[in-house]
């Protein structure tokens, strides 16, 4: 099964005739790089309006690099160039904050040169550079690359299940925001050390529910301690991060559905957030009616 490494809102943009000016297309898209079941990477983009996939680019490692084109008069648009071949593909950063494009392009710059990379994200409100973007007209000259980070993957619907399960419990509890979610809240924010060292105290058997979906080397038998550890771990806060990425893509919606969640659930943390509580709500007012009938 392939694996989604990285995803991010992005339109295509083409060359104007044989001109050096590309026209940006207004089509809602999105960038996804992943590793297929070929063993290669892949360099997709995907219609967010129709969900069809209409490039699918076959990448070696070190062969391709995603670089800013710096003619731009609005500075969001970039080129896929190849050291192999004249190749050029260009997109548009169709995010409404560009804030983290940079982020973006390091980690596509990252799996082009090693599609194996561990993903890493900036803290929240870091931003490397403090140059400013905007609206795009563009010429197609090379731009220096850069590099960052790696990026994200596709949550199985298991991963989803254990994100619901955990965030269902704390709203229940009154331990997270979940219940009424910020603008731009983040998984970060609710699936915190602080609070789910406490959820697995007072909730043992959420342990036995969630070690199954856990790597199998870990120890055994299952126990709150080693669940503080992993929560604790880099790994589990890439994870959480990268399923964040993920469903602010908005191209989550036929994954979300699988766990009875509406498909609006899947375009962004928020709805994902809010969808939870209602099938949470939904389910224990289901339970009491059976319990009193």
């Amino acid at each position: 099964m392939a694996e989604t490494r990285l995803a991010f809102k992005a339109g295509r943009a083409f060359r104007r005739g044989s001109t050096n000016f590309v026209d940006p297309d207004p089509t809602k898209g999105a960038i996804l790089l992943q590793n297929g079941e070929d063993g290669l990477l892949h360099f997709i983009w995907k219609n967010r309006s129709n969900n069809d996939v209409e490039e699918d680019l076959i990448l070696f490692p070190g062969d391709a690099t995603f670089a800013k084109v710096e003619q731009s008069a609005w500075g969001r648009t970039y080129v896929l160039k190849f050291s192999s071949s004249d190749q050029r593909h260009f997109f548009w950063m169709q995010d409404a904050n560009g804030s983290r494009d940079e982020e973006f392009v390091g980690n596509v710059n990252r799996l082009l040169a090693d599609p194996s990379i561990v993903p890493i994200w900036y803290s929240e409100g870091y931003n490397p550079n403090s140059q400013a973007a905007g609206p795009s007209t563009s010429t197609s000259a090379p731009a220096a690359s850069s590099s960052q980070a790696p990026g994200s993957y596709q949550a199985t619907p298991e991963e989803l299940a254990r994100i619901r399960q955990i965030v269902t419990s704390l709203g229940a509890r009154g331990g997270a925001p979940a219940a009424e979610p910020e603008p731009e809240i983040l998984l970060t924010d609710v699936l915190t050390p602080a609070n789910l060292r406490p959820l697995f105290r007072s909730n043992p058997e959420l342990v036995q529910s969630l070690f199954p979906h856990l790597p199998p080397d870990l120890p055994s038998p299952p126990n709150v301690e080693t669940l503080e550890r992993i929560v604790q771990s880099p790994q589990f806060r890439a994870a959480v991060r990268n399923l964040d990425m993920a469903l602010r893509t908005g191209l989550l919606g036929g994954l979300v559905r699988t766990l009875g969640l509406p498909e609006e659930a899947g375009t962004g943390v928020e709805p994902f957030l809010r969808a939870l509580q209602d099938q949470a709500r939904r389910e224990e007012g289901g339970g009491d009616r059976m319990e009193t009938d």
